[in-house]
């Protein structure tokens, strides 16, 4: 599943071929025919990304709320569109652009009310300006669940997915099977503070790196990390091999139905 990074990506990205320009607005596969004709011809004039939560707006009110879900895809092009296939969800074209939604678990024309709904039961985002840590952390302090556990529940931090979990984790020492009430304000202030810069390069740069300069394969005179899910990392998907750092075995276990990975040498309990 996409991360927070991504979403607020896709938010710019569509924003910067469409906004303030009407849109040909269609549902080839027909799923989401009767709102894409409500909406065609109509102007983008906003987006918004809260979490793994995508959010068009057209007009004044109508907004689109899309997750992607497990296996959601967007693609961009330039025009001419080529014919759509029977799998697209939500295309947007125009003179110059298209994009094309295929398989979100979520595609769906909603209210304003619905919209604040759906923010009130997410938690704080590391990549929005009005995202208020504290109210997190007041929620992580009283809890005996994991940190790692913690970290994944969208309504206490949203946005954040099993690749960043497990790196900033990693970035600040920190077992992930700690309690979330033994986490003191100092270090969720350091976590935080991370998350927030490396989601934003990750924004940026369109991909999760967590790797601090010196412990880059130039740096360190290795191999660079070859995996489709993004760029150099310290544990994610790197078990069993030897930490970038002490040598010692990566270690992986299932834990709030994903796979966590860690350090046991510098992730000490």
């Amino acid at each position: 599943m996409p991360e927070g990074h991504t979403i607020h990506r896709l938010a710019q990205d569509y924003a910067e071929r469409f906004s303030g320009r009407p849109a040909r607005v269609s549902s080839p596969q027909g799923k989401f025919s009767d709102a894409a004709d409500l909406l065609n011809g109509a102007v983008l004039t906003g987006t918004e990304a809260h979490g793994k939560h995508l959010f068009l707006r057209f007009r004044d009110a109508d907004w689109v709320h899309i997750h992607l879900g497990l296996f959601g895809k967007v693609g961009f092009g330039d025009a001419p569109a080529p014919p759509p296939t029977d799998t697209v969800r939500l295309r947007l074209a125009d003179d110059t652009a298209y994009v094309d939604l295929r398989g979100p678990t979520t595609c769906a024309l909603i209210t304003e009310e619905e919209k604040r709904a759906i923010h009130a039961r997410l938690g704080p985002d590391p990549l929005r300006e009005d995202a208020d840590p504290a109210a997190a952390y007041r929620r992580i302090s009283r809890s005996r669940t994991t940190i790692a556990a913690l970290l994944m529940d969208q309504k206490i931090v949203a946005g954040v997915g099993n690749v960043y979990r497990a790196e900033v984790l990693f970035r600040h020492g920190v077992d992930p099977y700690r309690a979330g009430r033994e986490i003191t304000p100092r270090t969720w202030d350091a976590l935080w503070a991370d998350l927030v810069a490396l989601m934003r390069e990750g924004v940026r740069n369109n991909r999760i790196d967590t790797v601090r300069p010196e412990h880059t394969p130039e740096a360190m005179g290795r191999p660079p990390r070859v995996d489709d899910h993004g760029g150099e990392v310290y544990v994610y998907r790197r078990a069993p091999q030897p930490c970038h750092i002490c040598g010692d075995e990566i270690r992986t276990a299932a834990l709030a139905a994903r796979n966590l990975f860690w350090c046991p040498t510098c992730q000490k309990p």
